[in-house]
């Protein structure tokens, strides 16, 4: 049982993969009354970091998380995307680490699909935007503004962390059921000061956002404590604060997280959150490929379907 079960009753949330959970992404499945409610159902694993690509550990963590977006969008009444990053979106031209837009089509189409609008988009983003459209037709619901939805309550634009003059905008999205209330928030870093007020204001139970990307070189130390700050002043306004994705990347991120949960009890990781063990592998990539050796050729090989990563699921999930 998670968290929220546990103080909830008309909300059920399953974060399905994060971070902490071993791969790139904020995806996650609501329950509520009537509703199937997938938000940002996209994973990807970091191409190559210090010279690396993926570990297999981590491509059978990916494999794990891509069958739970892909089973919890069967049946979904809603799909909402936050954002149209290509750890967030299934994608038409996905590499072997991610979710393809093809795998998923049929289910998208039976579902009400909510996205921002596509004012504040890059190039790419556009082309996902246009290719998710041609599958769903008037199944797309764009949003601009603040807009009420009963269940959801949408919010857009607010800033991609610090630098979101590359990353783009995000929108956040609150689902309320009767006194319970849930908040996707995610990309924003703990950076926007449009997203803090405003779910502030909304004042949820329960919060799902992502932190400052303390694996980039040379992240300003005014950036951290300015996300740090905004943390606890959430914290202060809800029951649960989960903080995971750009900030578990590394385990500095994860230090600081832990830093934050020892002033406030209710900041937690996507993991702890879900009971389940922490599982950085991301930030411990070069670890692993000391601690577990890789076969000359494996990605290549796994890439064409001759390798499988059935000895490696186990220790992943």
């Amino acid at each position: 049982m998670t968290r929220l079960a546990a103080h909830n009753k008309s909300l059920k949330i399953e974060i399905l993969g994060a971070e902490s959970l071993g791969v790139r992404g904020l995806s996650c499945f609501v329950r509520a009354k009537e509703r199937r409610i997938v938000i940002d159902p996209g994973v990807a694993l970091g191409y190559t970091r210090h010279g690396f690509l993926p570990h297999p550990l981590q491509v059978a963590a990916g494999e794990m998380t891509r069958n739970k977006i892909r089973e919890s969008l069967r049946g979904a009444t809603d799909v909402v995307f936050s954002h149209l990053h290509g750890d967030h979106v299934p994608l038409p031209d996905a590499n072997p680490y991610q979710l393809k837009l093809s795998l998923v089509s049929d289910d998208l189409k039976k579902s009400h699909i909510w996205v921002m609008n596509n004012r504040h988009l890059s190039h790419n983003m556009k082309c996902r935007f246009e290719n998710i459209k041609k599958v769903v037709g008037d199944n797309m619901i764009i949003i601009s503004g603040e807009q009420e939805y009963p269940p959801f309550t949408f919010f857009e634009p607010v800033e991609h962390g610090e630098n979101y003059r590359h990353g783009g905008y995000v929108m956040l999205t609150m689902i309320t059921e009767g006194e319970e209330s849930f908040v996707h928030a995610s990309d924003m870093q703990l950076l926007s000061k449009r997203a803090i007020e405003k779910i502030v204001e909304w004042h949820p139970n329960i919060v799902l956002t992502d932190g400052p990307s303390f694996y980039l070189p040379r992240f300003p130390n005014k950036l951290k404590n300015e996300a740090a700050k905004n943390a606890l002043k959430l914290a202060e306004n809800v029951d649960i604060l989960i903080i995971d994705h750009h900030a578990l990347r590394s385990r500095e991120g994860e230090r600081w997280v832990d830093a934050l949960s020892r002033i406030n009890k209710n900041i937690m990781t996507a993991a702890d959150f879900m009971n389940m063990p922490r599982r950085l592998l991301e930030a411990d990539r070069e670890h692993l490929y000391f601690e577990m050796p890789v076969e000359k050729e494996w990605h290549k090989r796994y890439a064409k379907g001759q390798v499988t990563t059935d000895r490696y699921r186990e220790e992943a999930s």
